[in-house]
């Protein structure tokens, strides 16, 4: 992928040469024009991120072969600050909300039942243990080690990520929970650590919806007394739940639980799993007899969600798990060795960037080509891991996707033969979607 084809990308997002130079201005990363410009520095750092962490002396030589310039790394070193990590910062925004191939996914939204189907969770990455002060991680007698905390919102309706945050390794998923916009006839989808009454809370007010799992420390009341309500012995005695109950807050608010016991097998998994994740805390025995059964909590009435409905629907979560898995497996997340602060953003910044590059302009509608033409599922692991060995197919096949009418050409072929789901009875992730277009 040369540099105009990573500035066709940028043209196809409906961002301009111009645009991108005047935020390096704005940004106060470029004051007037050297020998290092703007956009040969993206460049040069897209071409290196997606290998590892870029160098100081890696961008220089990149940025030599692109347009002949000599440049020292000393000099890359004397950019790389504050006013470089605002600027990639606000490239990536430019890219989050950029609105490309609408025509391809409206269909889909139109058809429905939600607005926005959020989801949000989050990945951790290791760090070199000289940045433990800036972002934390665990620390014992015998190990250091440093951890950042990347939080993703993604909307699995558009195909897109809402929004990105590298954040410092003490900042929990709970601590995020608030951040996050939520509109009329939202659905969000995420794990029991997000789950807080107050949320619940907001979803209601604002006429949006969520599932969660069920999370031991929540209080719940009867829906007529105002009781507390033993949730185990309810379920030890009828074996299942779908009942309106209230939760423990100064509104007394109204949510549904709904619970269906699991096989036994996968009970016990799930006890021998936490009890590997919960070492010198043994889990009490309640909360062991609970895991012989699947519980959500959910704002969604029983008249448009039985619960296996909501059980399909909730594993639509997995989608953001193979974004962090593509992250790590085949665009090297985990590949960081010694760097400064601003060195370490700016390169995980361009990492995703690469990556909502080809999510919007590759994987979102050439699933939907192929899908149409083919019969086929596209994986976006497989296409992930296809395109970082492969980059010169990433400017060809944004070329070629972007005119509507396009047929299956050698390039989009090549995805449907190495990048497709295998033929199988266990549903893959595209097929599981089905469920939200009813």
């Amino acid at each position: 992928m040369g540099k105009d084809g990573l500035m066709k990308s940028f043209n196809v997002l409906n961002i301009s040469e111009k645009e991108l130079l005047t935020l390096a201005r704005d940004s106060g990363f470029i004051q007037r024009v050297r020998k290092i410009d703007s956009l040969d520095f993206m460049y040069s750092l897209a071409c290196e991120s997606m290998h590892g962490i870029a160098s100081y002396n890696d961008i220089a030589a990149s940025i030599e072969n692109v347009n002949g310039t000599s440049i020292s790394r000393q000099a890359i070193r004397q950019k790389v600050k504050e006013t470089c990590v605002e600027y990639f910062k606000r490239v990536l925004e430019l890219v989050i909300l950029s609105r490309a191939h609408e025509q391809l996914i409206s269909e889909g939204v139109r058809k429905c039942n939600f607005n926005r189907v959020i989801i949000q969770d989050s990945t951790i990455i290791k760090l070199p243990t000289r940045l433990l002060e800036l972002f934390s991680g665990v620390s014992n007698g015998s190990t250091t080690v440093c951890n950042a905390r990347i939080q993703g919102v993604y909307n699995l309706l558009s195909g897109k990520f809402i929004s990105f945050s590298i954040n410092s390794y003490r900042m929990n998923d709970q601590a995020s929970v608030l951040e996050m916009e939520i509109t009329k006839n939202d659905l969000t989808l995420r794990d029991r650590g997000y789950l807080i009454m107050d949320e619940i809370k907001r979803h209601i007010k604002s006429e949006a919806h969520c599932i969660y799992r069920h999370k031991m420390n929540l209080q719940f009341l009867d829906e007529v007394t105002e009781e507390p309500i033993d949730i185990l012995a309810i379920l030890k005695k009828e074996g299942s739940i779908d009942r309106i109950v209230r939760i423990n807050d100064a509104d007394r608010s109204a949510v549904r639980i709904v619970a269906m016991p699991v096989e036994q097998e996968t009970a016990n998994t799930r006890r021998m799993k936490m009890k590997k994740e919960t070492k010198g805390h043994n889990p009490s025995n309640i909360l062991l007899e609970l895991q012989s059964w699947t519980i959500f909590i959910t704002t969604i009435t029983s008249e448009k969600a039985d619960f296996n409905t909501l059980l399909k629907i909730y594993g639509l979560r997995w989608r953001i798990e193979i974004i962090f898995k593509s992250w790590k497996s085949n665009m090297h997340f985990d590949h960081i060795h010694n760097v400064s602060k601003n060195q370490l953003i700016i390169t995980i910044i361009m990492r995703m960037i690469m990556f909502m590059i080809i999510n919007q302009l590759i994987y979102n509608p050439a699933k939907k080509l192929i899908y149409r033409k083919l019969n086929q599922y596209v994986s976006l692991l497989k296409l992930t891991k296809y395109l970082m060995r492969n980059p010169a197919k990433i400017t060809l096949l944004i070329q070629e996707l972007k005119r509507n009418s396009v047929g299956i050409t050698h390039s989009i072929s090549s995805i449907a033969r190495y990048c497709t789901y295998e033929k199988r009875k266990r549903k893959n992730f595209e097929q599981q979607t089905e469920i939200l277009y009813a």
